[in-house]
């Protein structure tokens, strides 16, 4: 039945096309009438699946806090709220620069690499192609937790990983600057959660990715590394943290 159900998701709904930070856009399979209609039958034949996720992740977003309060004892840069200040300003940011398709404004907020992987791979296309993403962030609705993996470069932190769930409302479309027609998306607000990994760089969290929310259950089921910042006796603080 899952796999027939699969099958139909496939052939029938759209694939979202590349858009956004990150290359994806905002979907908007289920905003029609026959959209809805598919999404509660989903939700119906999937509520077991939905509620296994939902716990995995709310037990890691719990356990992450828990272990961002330790590290934050240790390096500020990892206390819970400064993160999530740093986070939203960071998505904020980017979404700027985005937006007016110039990546290089953004730059202190990313790693090197993905600033210029974005201008390239997405921007400088679409700007050949004669399109352009209309992106809009409205507001950011809550910042999850996934996952922290802690690595010690410098003897500051350097090197740490820190990923998070971010759900905003936004807009986001992709529109041709000939015609002025909608290429793929829909004009109009909704709610969209995205992954980002943030790097500990030179006392600074930056963005080093950007992944469709497809993949909060991946990082959910990877557990916290701890030891680079810790005493050597926190391998047992490890163990108790990967349950």
């Amino acid at each position: 039945m899952l796999l027939r159900l699969l099958v139909f998701l496939t052939v029938l709904l759209p694939l979202p096309a590349l858009a956004g930070p990150g290359g994806k856009i905002v979907s908007a399979a289920f905003r029609s009438p026959l959209g809805r209609v598919v999404l509660i039958a989903l939700a119906l034949i999937l509520l077991p699946l939905l509620v296994y996720v939902a716990v995995k992740e709310w037990r890691a977003e719990r356990r992450t806090r828990a272990a961002l309060k330790t590290l934050g004892a240790i390096r500020p840069e990892f206390d819970w709220l400064t993160l999530n200040d740093r986070v939203v300003e960071c998505f904020h940011r980017i979404h700027s620069a985005w937006r007016r398709a110039a990546m290089r404004e953004a730059s202190d907020w990313m790693t090197d690499w993905y600033w210029q992987n974005q201008q390239l791979v997405h921007l400088d296309r679409w700007e050949r192609e004669g399109l352009v993403n209309r992106c809009t962030v409205n507001e950011v609705k809550r910042v999850r937790p996934l996952m922290v993996a802690c690595r010690n470069e410098d003897g500051q932190g350097g090197g740490s990983r820190v990923v998070v769930a971010i759900t905003a409302e936004m807009e986001d479309y992709l529109e041709s600057c000939i015609t002025g027609h909608i290429v793929e998306g829909k004009k109009g607000f909704t709610e969209a959660t995205t992954v980002w990994t943030f790097v500990l760089h030179d006392g600074r969290w930056r963005v080093n990715n950007i992944e469709p929310d497809a993949m909060t259950l991946t990082y959910a089921s990877v557990g916290n590394e701890l030891e680079a910042l810790l005493a050597p006796s926190s391998q047992v603080t490890r163990a108790r943290d990967a349950r």
